[in-house]
């Protein structure tokens, strides 16, 4: 059948069905549309046939099972390695974000999504896999054919091994089939041993070792075809660490993961799980769990093969021989793992031939090998392309935003063409951090706060973010800053550099300083509210105590008539009119406040020529204001008088204040010791009466 004329398919899974027909819309014309209206269904599809899917349109908030859920299946089913998948979803916080692409998802669209937009990163996307997969089956057939040989070599010489003691040379081949099923069986049932798919052909290509000490044993005992004497099985015994001091002595690869896993196995093969096995008598994890299921092969294969010694036991006969401990003990979880895999371990040694396992193995090799961490071959080619994958992924998620990368070897900064035109600087910049037009775009205290975050983040926790000012288009703008460290594939990861974003975030910005600025002022008069000044006034008090300061408390004499006469709207705009008159006759830093009604305060530092700059304010808000005459009266206190106590210095203006109010307004008072009897005669604070020592303090 000629599929070259066949559609791609693309699976949208969104519980909205107009999402669904609107994306259907966009993509129909070019892409077969498979729809599914929650995580549940779309799981359902990927069993039936995952590699029919080209790509997939995925939601986040679903019944059922959610879009993370869905990922969460991929990850575990692999399919995420296959499948594409970009993520639409109105859910753009960054946590969503963070955890889409930690899940693997190739692009993240934000809804409401524009149609170009959504067409275009669908086809970049299914075009990035095609090639990402082209490339994988390329490089796999040159590793393949680079690393046959050296299969080869195994193979050849563990049948050499096996010759020699007169046993077919399948041994071989059943002990890597009968490793490869154990390993599989283990790693679906446990995490224990933090076992990776790579692991699978490093341990059974390791296998085909295991017995090479052999050729130090004599071929008299060897070959022997009745039972050992207890002298014959002692010198037998010694291939273990025969086998492992070859391995241990090879000149050149010693350090080699094969050669290192080979070694393991070579003299730990024989050990036995409750510490009865041989060379040194290792007890249950103590034992390393690639020993561990090549000895559980090697028993089993022995019991099923003809030997000189005795003849082959049936399948279940083996199995039943090993679970009652006949042939020493194993892991448990090993056991669990054989009694598993024993109708496939049957069926695999019926089919099995030298011919059927090369070629089965064939491809195994290549695809193995492209996923072990230490490969040699074509190694700069998979750390190049996932390089690039780990870049378009964290790029294809912006839009016209800023958009940069650091390397550091070699130090260069390169932007997007819109992010060098807004930032006024070349799209490539070599040793960036000699550039002074770089250090000019942002402070030099953002600057370090990103450096500092970006240090600090690992290859678990990438990304990471920074608010700040930067110079956008010639004007400082408050910008949020998205890093992602880069990290080098070796065992111990070293940071490469970065890619990342600039958000314009000087709307939000003004929105929020919008907010604080409503919370702390008065929404008449622009003046701090009393709250907020009360919470700056006493800061300064507590932190300056080595400082004079004075309050000062005034309000709008016979203010009432204003409203009265002229109405509400009229009085508003008088204490307007005072704030001006207020804020123009004290400096920046003195703090003014309107705290309640038409009673204002003034807060500032006590100084020689205070009495001046009293009247001074005194007489500018005092005058005429569209008819009406106004006049105020004021209260003043000092605090080297009566003290930093913010209730006592507030208190005491006031009692000024209402001085100035008995004796005929339009006056001012400064607060003395001439008031005590009046103030105790009056009031008090919370019900007890004001005791001052002679300096006037509480």
């Amino acid at each position: 059948m000629d599929t070259r004329n066949e559609k791609q398919k693309i699976l949208i899974v969104d519980d909205s069905e107009m999402n669904r027909s609107i994306l259907a819309d966009m993509l129909g014309e070019e892409y077969e549309i498979i729809e599914a209206v929650d995580g549940t269904e779309a799981v359902a599809r990927l069993n039936i046939d995952s590699t029919d899917i080209s790509l997939m349109l995925l939601d986040i908030v679903m019944p059922n099972m959610d879009g993370f859920e869905v990922l969460e299946v991929m990850n575990k089913r692999d399919w995420i390695q296959d499948i594409p998948v970009i993520m639409i979803s109105a859910e753009n916080s960054y946590s969503y974000v963070e955890r889409a692409y930690e899940l693997g998802v190739t692009d993240f669209i934000n809804r409401p999504f524009d149609g170009m937009v959504v067409h275009r990163r669908v086809i970049n996307t299914i075009m990035l896999y095609a090639k990402q997969k082209k490339l994988v089956e390329l490089v796999a057939d040159q590793i393949y054919e680079k690393e046959k040989s050296n299969s080869l070599m195994i193979s050849i010489l563990s049948h050499i091994v096996e010759f020699r003691n007169g046993e077919s040379g399948l041994h071989v081949l059943h002990i890597n089939m009968l490793t490869e099923i154990l390993l599989r069986r283990l790693m679906k049932k446990t995490d224990k041993y933090n076992l990776k798919r790579s692991d699978v052909f490093l341990i059974s290509t390791a296998s085909a070792l295991h017995d090479v000490g052999k050729i130090a044993i004599p071929g008299e005992i060897l070959n022997k075809p009745g039972k050992l004497t207890k002298e014959e099985f002692e010198i037998m015994k010694t291939h273990t660490l025969a086998g492992a001091e070859m391995l241990d002595q090879i000149p050149y690869y010693r350090e080699e993961a094969l050669t290192k896993m080979a070694y393991q196995i070579c003299r730990w093969h024989h050990e036995r799980y409750d510490g009865r096995g041989y060379p040194d008598g290792l007890k249950g994890e103590e034992i390393p769990i690639s020993a561990q299921i090549v000895a559980l092969a090697d028993v089993y294969d022995a019991l099923t093969s003809v030997r000189v010694y005795k003849p082959a036991f049936t399948h279940e006969k083996a199995l039943e021989m090993i679970v009652n401990g006949e042939c020493g003990t194993f892991n448990p979880l090993l056991l669990e793992c054989l009694a598993e895999e024993s109708e496939t371990i049957r069926d695999q040694l019926r089919q099995n031939s030298i011919k059927q396992e090369s070629e089965r193995n064939t491809r195994n090799i290549a695809e193995s090998l492209l996923e072990y961490d230490e490969i040699s071959a074509s190694e700069r080619t998979l750390k190049l392309l996932e390089h690039e994958r780990t870049k378009y992924q964290f790029f294809a998620s912006l839009s016209q935003d800023i958009q940069f990368e650091y390397t550091s070897e070699p130090p260069m900064f390169t932007l997007s063409e819109i992010g060098a035109r807004m930032l006024g600087l070349d799209e490539i910049i070599i040793n960036p951090q000699e550039d002074k037009r770089v250090s000019m775009i942002s402070s030099e205290k953002m600057v370090e706060e990103i450096k500092a975050l970006i240090y600090e983040s690992t290859p678990e926790k990438p990304i990471v973010q920074c608010d700040g000012e930067v110079l956008i288009n010639g004007e400082w703008c408050w910008s949020r800053v998205i890093c992602r460290s880069m990290w080098s594939s070796e065992e111990t990861p070293v940071m490469t550099g970065c890619i990342g974003k600039i958000i314009d975030m000087h709307k939000e910005h003004a929105k929020l300083e919008e907010l604080q600025r409503k919370a702390s002022h008065d929404g008449l008069t622009g003046l701090l509210n009393h709250s907020h000044a009360e919470m700056i006034v006493r800061e300064k008090l507590l932190e300056e105590k080595d400082r004079d300061y004075i309050i000062v408390i005034f309000d709008i004499d016979y203010f009432k008539n204003a409203n009265d006469r002229c109405g509400h709207m009229f009085g508003d705009k008088v204490l307007k009119h005072i704030a001006e008159r207020l804020l123009s006759s004290t400096r920046k830093y003195d703090i003014t406040a309107r705290v309640g009604g038409d009673e204002f305060m003034i807060f500032m530092e006590d100084r020689k020529d205070i009495e001046g700059i009293i009247d001074r304010i005194f007489h500018a808000l005092s005058g005429t204001y569209e008819g009406f005459d106004i006049t105020i009266s004021m209260g003043i206190a000092r605090s080297k008088e009566v003290g930093h106590a913010y209730e006592v210095l507030f208190n005491c203006a006031d009692w000024a204040l209402y001085n100035a109010k008995r004796n005929g307004r339009a006056q001012y008072f400064f607060y003395d010791d001439s008031m005590k009897e009046v103030l105790s005669a009056i009031s008090s604070i919370d019900g007890e009466e004001w005791n001052y020592d002679d300096k006037g303090m509480l």
